[in-house]
């Protein structure tokens, strides 16, 4: 079994509280708008960290951190992308990637609306984690953890960091 810590959309913007939240957590993923290094560097203090780049990202993130992942965590198929829509209105270069093969879970940031869907029609399950950072449209930020055991997701829970 590991235990997944997942966030959105820092923009730069640290807060000890993933500490707190994550010090249990296997691994961290990042999904998106980073912002600066620094979150990356911190993120990985507390457990390995997989992160993908969005817009907002320079350089040297973008060195650091591919733009699509793709990978196996205990029997699931995971992507990590940017701007991937969600069930039902998918971004148009997704529904070409999900009509050839689906993974057990998409995780997509960018939004900043925190949105976690079965999608029945793929038989796959939809995480946006919202945005964890201060900068964005979003009223609370927020952060999800949960668990990978044998192929099926489990423990999940949605962490309100404070409101803005």
């Amino acid at each position: 079994m590991k235990r997944i810590g997942l966030l959105s959309d820092t923009h730069g913007w640290w807060d000890n509280k993933y500490i707190e939240y994550f010090s249990g957590c296997d691994e961290i993923w990042h999904a998106v708008d980073i912002g600066s290094q620094n979150v990356l560097d911190g993120l990985e203090l507390i457990a390995p960290v997989r992160a993908v780049y969005g817009n907002i990202d320079d350089h040297t993130i973008r060195l650091r951190c591919p733009k699509i992942l793709r990978f196996t965590v205990e029997g699931a198929e995971i992507w990590i992308t940017h701007i991937g829509g969600y069930p039902g209105r998918y971004a148009p270069e997704m529904r070409q990637e999900l009509a050839l093969k689906h993974p057990n879970l998409l995780v997509c940031g960018h939004s900043h609306l925190l949105k976690i869907e079965f999608d029945k029609r793929r038989n796959m399950l939809y995480m946006n984690p919202g945005a964890a950072g201060k900068y964005g449209p979003h009223r609370v930020r927020t952060l999800v953890r949960f668990s990978i055991e044998a192929g099926n997701f489990k423990d999940l829970e949605v962490i309100e960091l404070a409101s803005l």
